[in-house]
């Protein structure tokens, strides 16, 4: 593809440019979480529009209740893909100061002790490293060729790092200018320093929270002890019944849509050189406590849970108090997976607590949210042309991989926009976004940026 080889060596050449570019970006303290820093958040979107608009997208800064984003269009060959990209301006706050080594929105080149080299500053890998590598590849693209492969429209956010009130009022007015074909998610890693991932599916949640009353006041263990009915008791006993003791949720109609790993990918993962002992080691553990037939990245990234996130009922201040509480409360989240109903799962659970109340003793429950899951058909053309295209750069192929978090914004694409999304980032597990001295990779920005260049030459190319 010599128009493709022309932009990677223009990129080459050019990386210390975009260095600079992405530094004056990273120098902006756009902290949207903050209301002191509205102005530089306000700063950094029209940085962004008036750089797109420099290399010929119809750019514009266009203002929400919040902070404002950023929406920027380019014309493709007739025929070709839309591709929608999102990505995020603002950053988290930089507290605690004191342990940062130099001031957080001075960035600054580091050379390791192997000759590798990072950028390091606030945002620099969350999220601001991580869109100026396709803005780079877009500017690669009209420089060699006049032109990009793709319809090309790009969403920049300003709240994503608190709590994005404003996207989806955003999403719902402009819904018919922001749908594409696909959207390119550029929020989250690579697998490792050699093998760049997509996340081909996100975990969804059903937040719950319940509370076991019994008698109309606290009552004292020794004269009401044996007789009365204790809330925590009847809690604790609940919670236990939900799982079995293989790990498996009782809850009936509980994997009601939950759909099987197909057995090439579980052979994926099987082949990424994950080490259950080193992921429970680090934080003090030894032995999976989930489904026994399961493995633990299966276990985290494709098969639903259940947790208890608090609970709380009685005396639990300092000393001791013989006390029969007269209601115990419990915070449980659910994670879920593919085809599973947000609020079959809600309904499910209320009736398997209310089915074991005991006589004397009521449940109240409180929503806490719900989303379903998002996965990427394993069988997508999408997928398979960005895989070949990431797999092309890198020393090692590109891996399908998923995350047993959320991000919210894939969500919104798919129930508001209809659209799935690609994940794709560049990012390192060790990059410590939202810590002291976060910093990039200086080949994770460089083969970045060559990386979307492939992959916008693959779309471009792709299915309509």
């Amino acid at each position: 593809m010599p128009k493709l080889d022309s932009v990677l060596a223009w990129l080459d050449l050019n990386l210390d440019r975009s260095v600079e570019r992405l530094n004056d970006l990273l120098r902006i303290p756009s902290i949207s979480t903050d209301p002191a820093y509205a102005a530089d958040c306000r700063r950094a979107a029209e940085y962004l529009a008036g750089d797109l608009s420099a290399i010929g997208f119809d750019a514009a800064v266009r203002d929400t209740p919040g902070h404002p984003m950023v929406v920027a269009h380019h014309a493709g060959p007739d025929g070709a893909a839309h591709v929608l990209f999102y990505g995020h301006y603002d950053v988290q706050p930089v507290d605690p100061v004191a342990l940062w080594d130099t001031d957080p929105f001075e960035p600054r080149v580091v050379t390791m002790p192997d000759g590798s080299k990072r950028i390091v500053a606030r945002g620099a890998a969350d999220d601001k490293g991580q869109l100026m590598t396709f803005i780079e590849a877009c500017r690669a693209f009209k420089a060699e060729t006049g032109g990009l492969p793709c319809k090309v429209t790009i969403f920049l956010e300003g709240e994503e790092e608190s709590g994005s009130p404003s996207l989806r009022p955003f999403l719902e007015t402009n819904r018919s200018e922001l749908t594409a074909d696909v959207a390119l998610v550029c929020d989250t890693n690579m697998w490792n320093r050699e093998t760049p991932a997509i996340s081909t599916g996100l975990r969804g949640m059903v937040g719950e929270e319940v509370t076991i009353k019994a008698a109309s006041r606290d009552l004292h263990s020794g004269y009401y002890g044996g007789a009365a009915q204790n809330p925590v008791r009847v809690l604790a006993k609940i919670l236990a019944d939900i799982h079995d003791a293989d790990g498996r949720v009782t809850i009936p109609g509980f994997y009601d849509g939950v759909d099987e790993l197909p057995d090439s990918v579980r052979a994926i993962w099987d082949g990424l050189g994950f080490s259950e002992t080193d992921f429970l080691g680090e934080v003090g553990l030894s032995v999976p406590a989930g489904e026994k037939d399961r493995s633990v990245l299966e276990q985290v990234w494709s098969r639903p849970t259940a947790e208890f996130n608090g609970i709380e009922g009685g005396y639990t201040g300092e000393g001791f108090k013989t006390v029969i509480a007269a209601e115990a409360h419990a915070k449980i989240s659910f994670r879920l997976v593919s085809r599973q109903d947000p609020e079959a799962i809600r309904a499910a659970f209320r009736q398997f607590v209310t089915e074991r109340l005991p006589a004397d003793c009521t449940a109240e429950f409180e929503d806490h949210g719900g989303s379903p899951a998002i996965q990427m058909p394993f069988d997508s053309p999408w997928l398979g042309a960005a895989k070949t295209a990431l797999s092309d750069e890198w020393p090692k192929p590109a891996v399908m991989i998923a995350m047993g978090g959320s991000i919210p914004v894939v969500g919104e694409f798919k129930e508001l926009l209809g659209m799935e999304s690609l994940l794709i980032g560049f990012g390192l597990g060790d990059d410590a976004i939202h810590s002291p001295n976060e910093k990039y990779e200086m080949s994770s920005y460089h083969k970045g940026q060559r990386s979307w260049a492939r992959v916008l030459a693959a779309l471009g190319g792709g299915p309509r």
